[in-house]
């Protein structure tokens, strides 16, 4: 099944434009007649028929449906989570995290900057491209949200009601796995995990989360990358939530 995505979307109809047209009619050479599978990002799936295709020399590319079916929930999960993860120097790195996350299950991924951070900044509009191709590509219907970079002592000043969070880092202390912690959690649980820089996160960082209610946890033994590490986070908490 191929999966295209729309943010105009009405009762009886809906549009695909940009690149989503360009592909859906060039690249794929879908005629108008044609079903199509849309989803919204939000959760809504639709079967449409395809009624009109515009492809002009100058300007977007638009090709308009009507809508036959729409299915709701699908790929819902018991669980919400929140990634909040420090950008790798190698952007590549953080956009395999990106793709990979998005196929398990995320709903808001916040590129977090520390102290230690050597990067600070990233191209927005590009991750979301990775996060929507991996949305349709694992065919899901919740497209998580990519926040613009924010400092880590920004982040922590913000408040997750009814939330569990966690933060992984390399000092010593007293941690348990994130499964320990999800014990005993409501279905439905939200969470938060804070995953640090190259460098981890600094001293004062890691006492202001502790401060602020965040719980520690270890992701096993080994030194892992900062995307192995997030990857490894969402896996267990993916895969904790289905045993």
């Amino acid at each position: 099944m191929e999966l295209f995505f729309s943010k105009e979307i009405g009762k009886e109809s809906l549009t695909l434009r940009g690149k989503e047209a360009e592909h859906c009619a060039k690249v794929l050479r879908h005629k108008v007649g044609e079903t199509l599978f849309v989803i919204d990002g939000k959760g809504g799936m639709y079967r449409c028929l395809i009624s009109d295709i515009t492809l002009p020399k100058k300007g977007e590319p638009a090709v308009e449906c009507s809508i036959e079916e729409c299915s709701v929930g699908v790929g819902e999960r018991n669980y919400s989570l929140i990634m909040a993860v420090c950008p790798t120097k190698n952007m590549e790195r953080f956009e395999w995290f990106v793709e990979k996350a998005t196929e398990l299950g995320v709903d808001r991924i916040i590129p977090i900057v520390s102290e230690h951070s050597i990067r600070t900044t990233l191209k927005k509009e590009r991750v979301e491209a990775v996060a929507l191709s991996a949305t349709k590509q694992s065919l899901k219907s919740y497209l998580p949200e990519i926040e613009e970079c924010v400092s880590v002592k920004e982040f922590l000043h913000r408040d997750f009601e009814n939330t569990l969070k966690l933060i992984a880092h390399c000092e010593e202390g007293d941690k348990k796995s994130i499964r320990e912690r999800l014990e005993g959690s409501s279905k439905g649980q939200s969470v938060v995990v804070m995953i640090g820089p190259e460098g981890d996160f600094s001293e004062k960082e890691i006492a202001l989360a502790l401060s602020k209610g965040y719980k520690p946890v270890t992701l096993g033994p080994s030194r892992l990358r900062v995307e192995t590490a997030a990857l490894a986070a969402v896996s267990e908490i993916y895969f904790a939530s289905i045993s």
